[in-house]
């Protein structure tokens, strides 16, 4: 038996499983795998996947590597970088899509859940606003501004006019530290009081400023400063 007939068989025998049972009882690096197959139609991708496992460390941070990283990879190229890729932006999506129309509130571990997922691995600051209704249901998600956040940044302004546009009832301010440091700065303490400022021209109330860095979390109104 040729070695693609034996590479195709093993490959359709991993697709079976996944069909059948999910990823229950797969081990990482026959997920990697599995990715990887997407963009490699005639080669055995097993190496590949337990190479890609040792460097970086976990899947999480195999999905979350850096492209030209991963093709750093001998035998891993564009194609398979795209399948791991896809991966990622696909579950990011629907862990959004779960939490639109939610409460806030009731559903704050699932919210958090995406957010960490969205942002941790951004080597930039990011700042998303959360848009809420009068029963405190998320309407929308949206990053505003990336950048190193600074009072010059970001600009209330634009803040108010959307929460007129969408019609909003309350806010809640996101940004990440790729510091890896939860606590807040000067200059995200002064943001924050800006922000809020202006929402309340409108009649809009602001819930939290949530600030995430890799798993830690430092909430706003937890401390006292919303």
């Amino acid at each position: 038996m040729s070695n693609y007939s034996t590479h195709k068989g093993h490959r359709q025998r991993l697709r079976d499983r996944f069909l059948k049972n999910g990823l229950d009882g797969f081990h990482d690096y026959e997920i990697v795998e599995l990715l990887l197959t997407l963009g490699t139609p005639r080669k055995d991708c097993k190496q590949l996947a337990k190479q890609a496992l040792k460097k970086f460390g976990s899947l999480k941070d195999v999905l979350e590597a850096d492209p030209k990283d991963l093709q750093d990879i001998d035998g891993i190229g564009s194609n398979n970088v795209f399948g791991l890729k896809i991966a990622q932006a696909v579950s990011r999506r629907y862990l959004a899509d779960r939490v639109i129309n939610k409460n806030f509130i009731r559903s704050s571990d699932e919210v958090l859940q995406y957010l960490k997922h969205k942002l941790r691995d951004k080597n930039r600051d990011v700042f998303i606003v959360i848009y809420l209704n009068g029963r405190n249901q998320i309407l929308k998600m949206e990053e505003l501004f990336e950048g190193t956040l600074t009072t010059s940044a970001v600009y209330p302004r634009e803040v108010v006019k959307r929460a007129l546009d969408y019609d909003v009832a309350a806010l809640v301010f996101v940004h990440n530290h790729p510091s890896g440091n939860p606590n807040p700065s000067k200059d995200d303490l002064t943001i924050t009081k800006k922000l809020k400022g202006a929402a309340e021209t409108i009649d809009v109330s602001v819930h939290d400023h949530l600030i995430i860095a890799g798993n830690d979390i430092y909430s706003f109104a937890d401390h006292g400063l919303i």
